[in-house]
């Protein structure tokens, strides 16, 4: 299962090495909503906290806009993303015309070994989430999801549902009211017993009801957060 949430440093890639753990930590920080929605992101006091040089701060920042975790503005610089309450709909509306295909698909085509790995990741969620590691648990579920659509065998389907993955998972970190809208086990696990008994029909109902739920779960408000340093948060 192949990694949805940010690049992966090569072996032996030194400016990648160089940026990518400010990414990492900058991403787990807007991920897990310790960096607030539309916070800026300057350039030169990022340089100071991660003791890097600007341009690998400015690498990472691309990265993250890459991922729309973070936008970019001429002449303002860089800012975490803040979705809209309409963007936020009309993300989850798209999933729910896309995914329940999606997982038909997979029903039809799942192999052993494939049912096998997802029953893993479960493990790894599942782990996650009784641990209280928000952040990971969030892009563990995101990371479930691509599985499925990889699984479907659908180039086009499976980029689609990797777009929208980011869009909602930083959706879900900033908007959540209950834990368990980072994708509740019990749902996941509903989906692959029904994608190892090939019931496409099932696997595509309980994937609609699954993504209705999870946008059920979210409060989409802004609520007033005090503000901190950056140094504060990411040190």
């Amino acid at each position: 299962m192949m990694d949805l949430l940010g690049p992966k440093p090569r072996d032996g890639d030194k400016p990648t090495m160089r940026w990518f753990p400010v990414y990492a930590g900058l991403r787990d920080a807007i991920v897990s909503h310790r960096l607030a929605p539309g916070t800026k992101l300057p350039e030169d006091e990022l340089a100071s906290i991660y003791s890097v040089s600007r341009a690998v701060i400015r690498a990472a920042l691309q990265a993250l806009s890459h991922d729309r975790l973070a936008r970019l503005e001429p002449n303002r610089g860089a800012f975490v993303a803040q979705p809209t309450k309409q963007e936020a709909r009309e993300v989850f509306e798209a999933r729910a015309l896309i995914e329940p295909k999606v997982a038909a698909l997979a029903a039809e085509l799942a192999k052993p070994a494939e049912i096998a790995q997802l029953r893993l990741h479960l493990e790894k969620e599942h782990e996650a989430l009784h641990a209280g590691r928000d952040s990971d648990a969030i892009m563990l579920s995101a990371k479930f999801h691509v599985g499925i659509a990889e699984i479907a065998g659908h180039s086009i389907l499976t980029g689609f549902v990797k777009d929208l993955l980011s869009r909602s998972s930083l959706i879900i970190a900033l908007y959540w009211r209950r834990r368990d809208t980072t994708c509740e086990s019990q749902a996941h696990h509903a989906l692959v017993d029904a994608i190892e008994k090939h019931d496409a029909k099932d696997a595509s109902d309980l994937m609609r009801s699954h993504l209705v739920d999870l946008l059920s779960g979210l409060d989409l408000t802004l609520g007033e957060k005090k503000p901190e340093s950056l140094s504060d948060i990411l040190r």
